[in-house]
């Protein structure tokens, strides 16, 4: 896909001062995270990929930098009135952190599509300092409800993203990580790939990097079902984008900043699109070849490698963001990956009513190396056919033609279910 860019007034406060400020500050209460070479990455794009690994943070995410600087930042009036914000479970995480170590009372909302793991890890980090409000189906419904409170409680807001005290704490992620990678490697990144949700990191990093090394590319990369980036930058201003896919929780944000927009627009940074599809395919490539669990949004970075411009022996830093992710969920990464490579099919098939069907079934239409996944049969007493769901996971996707055509050629009546139809919802 190609990338959307435009240009802007950059949010007065949001410059590098202001994230050199935020390290500072940040400095006596969280340690640096450590920048790793992937060979796997490495080896594929011919370059030093190095990721930058937030998901070792206390929190296990990058959130806590911004909630962090923000809540430090409040005086004693402020801090008795307490904090609100609300979160699809990282923010969450790290303002819990925060209040917890600074003596700060929370009141955080979480959407209900928030993982069960990150609600339970909001409550430990922040004990008797945190009170949870399940509020909404998206970040947006929950966010509302957040201000609401604030509103008629006097709490301090603390944005997830869109305050320019989150956003320089979010940048100290690039400039911790750029005086490791001239340690480790005698040389700043050519390259810097960051994930996107309401644009907080990517516009922390974008007001840090511009000013100190404006050599260095920036690319943002959010999820699909979720382009708020993009709609941001084709309209010149935040625009509300539908969110088709919720799964890339930590991304999925479906209204860019008033305050990241302009930054990012500023700084003239490309956003693509990645796939969720491809993102699992990482995620289990990350956690098979590089032993590292990444949550969804911690895997879009590495996952957008394939679409960025890298050339031969240059110095690529992807920010792997967080490493929230359900051990549950793993069944469903697998399962998204399989059908984004093109080996998870499914059909449903009207067998006869007769006995050997199903083994005429595997005989004439499987090849050597496919294996039926999902077989959903009820057996109807007064018809002559009755129809299966079958889910098949192939030994190569080349394999789908010669799929299809032993299908077309038997007497038996298939139809294939296409990814984008309810039905093919209710197997994923």
């Amino acid at each position: 896909m190609d990338a959307v860019t435009s240009t802007t007034t950059p949010t007065p406060g949001v410059d590098a001062a202001a994230v050199d400020a935020a390290a500072a500050r940040l400095e006596g209460l969280l340690a640096p995270t450590p920048v790793t070479e992937s060979g796997r990455l490495s080896a594929k794009y011919g370059a030093t990929v190095v990721l930058k690994r937030e998901d070792q943070q206390p929190v296990r995410s990058y959130k806590i930098r911004g909630a962090s600087n923000l809540i430090a930042q409040l005086d004693e009036d402020a801090r008795a009135a307490g904090v609100v914000c609300a979160s699809a479970g990282n923010h969450a995480q790290g303002v819990a952190y925060a209040c917890a170590r600074l003596g700060v009372k929370a009141t955080i909302f979480l959407p209900r599509t928030t993982p069960r793991q990150k609600r339970e890890r909001v409550r430990v980090l922040g004990g008797p300092w945190v009170t949870t409000v399940v509020e909404g189906d998206t970040y947006d419904v929950a966010a509302a409800a957040a201000g609401e409170f604030a509103t008629t409680t006097g709490a301090t807001l603390v944005p997830a993203f869109d305050d320019v005290r989150t956003i320089a704490g979010q940048g100290t992620v690039a400039r911790e990580a750029f005086a490791q990678c001239e340690i480790q490697h005698g040389r700043v990144p050519d390259v810097v790939v960051v994930p996107v949700g309401g644009g907080g990191l990517l516009a922390g990093t974008t007001a840090w990097v511009r000013e100190r090394h404006p050599n260095t590319r920036i690319v943002g990369v959010e999820p699909v079902g979720a382009p708020s980036l993009q709609a941001a930058l084709a309209a010149g201003r935040p625009v509300s984008v539908p969110v088709t896919d919720p799964f890339v929780d930590g991304a999925t944000v479906g209204l860019l900043g008033a305050h990241t927009y302009p930054v990012i627009a500023a700084g003239g940074v490309p956003c693509f699109s990645v796939a969720e599809g491809r993102i699992c395919t990482e995620m289990l490539d990350l956690y098979q070849s590089d032993g590292i669990i990444a949550e969804p949004a911690g895997a879009l970075a590495s996952a957008a490698l394939d679409d960025v411009e890298i050339a031969h022996g240059e110095l690529v830093l992807a920010i792997l963001s967080g490493g929230n992710n359900d051990v549950s969920r793993y069944a469903e990464v697998v399962e998204r990956s399989l059908v984004y490579e093109g080996r998870k099919h499914y059909f449903l098939v009207e067998f006869p009513q007769e006995p050997g069907q199903l083994r005429r079934f595997l005989n004439e239409i499987l090849g050597p190396e496919d294996d039926i996944t999902l077989f959903e049969y009820t057996k109807r007493s007064n018809r002559e056919t009755g129809p299966a769901l079958v889910g098949l996971e192939l030994g190569e996707p080349a394999g789908l033609e010669p799929l299809l055509e032993r299908m077309a050629e038997s007497a038996m009546r298939t139809e294939r279910v296409d990814p984008d139809s309810p039905l093919f919802r209710m197997v994923l």
